[in-house]
């Protein structure tokens, strides 16, 4: 059971960064290189409590499809997301945000179980753990590039 914990540090305040965490079009944006997109449930705007979404995308070589349900969200501080169906036994993905001199500080906490038994633990090992880590850490890079800039206005005044 791989848990992935990562930590960004945004100079933007902490109402913009929590939004733009929850943007449907920001997340298909920052995972364009798997050219993800939002295909049933809330596929344009802020996601919300109870609200689900389902993603399709393409990784390694296989398109799939994963849906997850928002399960927490308390804004600006917390929300979470929990698979509902996909590739995955399990996953729960909470970030959480805090205000510190001026800047966002934005935890993930990404706790999984891969499917296959033994062979998804192997998996994990070689390759799926530090995959997944990437996915991460890229789309944490993407939310703090547009919090910093004026692009932020692109994705929150739509919604």
């Amino acid at each position: 059971m791989p848990r992935i914990e990562l930590e960004t540090i945004i100079n933007a305040p902490i109402e913009r960064v929590f939004d733009l965490s929850r943007s449907i079009d920001l997340h298909a944006d920052s995972m364009s290189h798997t050219d993800e997109k939002a295909v049933d449930g809330v596929t344009k705007g802020l996601i919300s409590l109870g609200e689900t979404v389902t993603w399709e995308a393409t990784h390694f070589g296989i398109k799939q499809r994963l849906t997850s349900k928002i399960t927490i969200c308390e804004r600006p501080t917390k929300f979470g997301d929990t698979m509902v169906s996909g590739a995955f036994a399990r996953f729960d993905h909470e970030h959480f945000f805090e205000e510190i001199d001026g800047k966002t500080v934005m935890r993930d906490a990404f706790d999984y179980d891969s499917p296959l038994g033994f062979l998804g633990k192997m998996a994990d090992f070689l390759f799926l753990e530090n995959y997944m880590k990437n996915l991460l850490i890229a789309r944490n890079e993407t939310i703090k590039r547009v919090a910093e800039s004026d692009e932020w206005r692109k994705f929150l005044n739509q919604s």
